[in-house]
């Protein structure tokens, strides 16, 4: 545990090597992948720390400053030229307003207009606002920023505020990312957990007190249906206000435990940046993950991506330059007439050819099964503490049964006759029956 840790804050904090990577550009089955580099473009920089998309183009910010891509062109608006004061870029968030908030090491809160540069140095410096990590604008106006040593800090035009865990209940001054949700509660993700503030109390959620994974937690992200997702370095976490939801290597095709961000396209769809690839997933039971072998997306850790709005999706990655993906359409599932229902070996849903529900039984739980069938095992997820899981034989016999059974823990099939089950998951919420085809 303690070595994980110690990777995953040496990789927020940005301690990277630059590497060059040749520009590519290429037509995929599903979507086109542009990717830019130093060698290849006007970049200002291999590693990208901050990604802000919208319909004009996009804005990267690296470690060697800030440029844009605008059509094909690329403009450097670095220290160098005497435009930015600071050449570490770490967050960029684009106001309503059409200006541009830049998270810097040494000068803080940056904002251009498109014409003018507003610094905040007397602020900076009386706040200790070093290592700007986010930036958001909630509700009523006011500008949120989370700095990394230096807690909450926020602004509403005229008066600048300070939170540390020394003033109030926020758990950690390493705040990490930053949410408003529809109540204009503003979540803060550190590397002590979660802290949820309404404007006068405070909320905690840690891995000892909730469903939350792991108490590093680098990005959130909140939904069209206010559900909060949780990006930790145990994998995607989902929390809908009740329950806790967990997908990790085990249970999904995500690249890796460790993920970095995460960002919401105009479908809904969830886009997630990992230090061995990418994903998308629906938010159910479909995923499609990409990495240096199955697409142009550069090998090595994905540290940041973000949607604009209109169907592309950009990935940051830390040491070999910005990919590109346009044209990306979520493959639906498809089963052909005489298929027989069985697992899918990723999701553990159910598909057939009368399109019957995955999930069939009076309760509203959700459950998947989910195998490892060369390992000799399946886990079983779902929503209530604990079920009484049982695998029934087209016969009808009762072949095995596992008692006061927790989320995905390990049941043994290895010695289990091949063919047709029924699993039945009883939980405290009702009865629900899926059929697994055990090959």
């Amino acid at each position: 545990m303690r070595k994980k840790s110690t990777i995953g804050l040496i990789g927020l904090i940005g301690l990277i090597a630059l590497i060059g990577l040749t520009e590519s550009t290429a037509s995929a089955q599903n979507g086109k992948w542009e990717v830019y580099d130093t060698r290849s473009s006007d970049i200002c920089g291999n590693n990208i720390s901050a990604i802000a998309a919208d319909a004009k183009g996009v804005w990267a910010g690296t470690y060697q400053g800030l440029c844009r891509l605008k059509g094909a062109s690329w403009m450097d608006f670095s220290m160098f030229n005497e435009k930015l004061k600071d050449q570490s870029v770490n967050c960029l968030m684009i106001d309503q307003r059409g200006i541009l908030w830049i998270g810097t090491d040494d000068h803080g809160v940056i904002e251009w207009d498109g014409t003018n540069w507003t610094e905040h140095t007397d602020v900076t410096r009386r706040l200790k606002m070093k290592f700007v990590k986010e930036i958001v604008i909630d509700q009523d106006g006011v500008t949120w920023i989370g700095v990394t040593l230096g807690g909450l800090v926020s602004y509403d035009g005229n008066d600048w505020d300070k939170y540390t865990p020394d003033d109030c209940d926020l758990l950690s001054d390493f705040v990490l990312d930053l949410a408003v949700d529809r109540a204009n509660r503003k979540w803060i993700t550190t590397n002590a957990g979660i802290s949820v503030f309404n404007g006068s109390r405070w909320t905690s959620y840690t891995s000892a007190n909730s469903g939350l994974p792991d108490d590093i937690v680098p990005a959130i992200v909140i939904d069209k249906d206010n559900v909060k997702w949780f990006g930790t370095l145990s994998g995607l976490a989902r929390y809908d206000g009740q329950r806790w939801t967990v997908w990790n290597t085990r249970n999904s095709p995500l690249p890796s435990d460790q993920v970095n961000d995460i960002a919401i396209d105009e479908n809904g769809l969830l886009w997630i940046a990992t230090n061995a690839g990418a994903a998308v997933f629906d938010g159910v039971d479909n995923w499609v993950a990409f990495t240096s072998k199955n697409s142009l997306l550069p090998a090595g850790n994905i540290y940041k991506v973000a949607c604009d709005g209109h169907g592309t999706v950009w990935f940051g990655n830390d040491a070999k330059g910005l990919a590109k993906l346009s044209g990306f359409h979520m493959p639906s599932r498809e089963v052909a007439a005489n298929d027989t229902p069985a697992v899918n070996s990723r999701t553990g849903n159910r598909s057939n050819d009368n399109n019957e529900p995955a999930n069939v039984g009076p309760s509203d739980e959700r459950v998947r099964i989910n195998p490892h069938l060369e390992d000799g095992y399946v886990t079983i997820s779902f929503e209530s503490p604990s079920a009484t899981v049982t695998f029934i034989n087209k016969d009808g016999k009762v072949v095995k049964t596992a008692e006061n059974y927790k989320n995905n823990q390990h049941i043994k099939i290895n010695r289990m006759p091949k063919g047709m089950y029924t699993v039945s998951v009883k939980t405290v919420r009702g009865e629900k029956k899926i059929k697994f085809n055990l090959k």
